[in-house]
């Protein structure tokens, strides 16, 4: 792959999706009355996540100069239950991760000022 950006969204991706599975299985757990169905560790695990995907989206969109309708795409997949997987191998494939911008700028090129 040509950038840790685009690696680290796309474990992120995965990652959040599948803490999704396991939260709606803890909370059904839960329902049923097998205990706290691991909600609390769970939720807390997703919640970072979350928050770690918004980031590495909002990262790549200005690297790969996303457009609006890409942007709100990935963030509705990530409120979306398994959302973000989908979302993931579809920009992967549409060439939505493939720019000139993220080979020249990923890792700590995108700190750096660009002239």
């Amino acid at each position: 792959m040509h950038g840790k950006v685009v690696k680290t969204f796309q474990v992120v991706a995965v990652a959040e999706a599948l803490s999704w599975t396991g939260l709606i299985a803890g909370m059904i757990a839960r329902s049923v009355g097998m205990g706290d169905g691991g909600v609390p560790v769970l939720g807390l695990v997703h919640g970072v996540l979350f928050v770690c995907y918004v980031v590495a989206a909002l990262v790549l969109a200005r690297l790969c100069r996303w457009s609006a309708g890409t942007l709100v795409a990935a963030a509705v997949a990530a409120v979306v239950p398994l959302g973000t997987w989908p979302f993931e191998r579809w920009a992967l494939r549409t060439g939505k991760l493939d720019e000139a911008g993220v080979r020249r700028q990923a890792g700590v090129g995108l700190f750096l000022q660009t002239a």
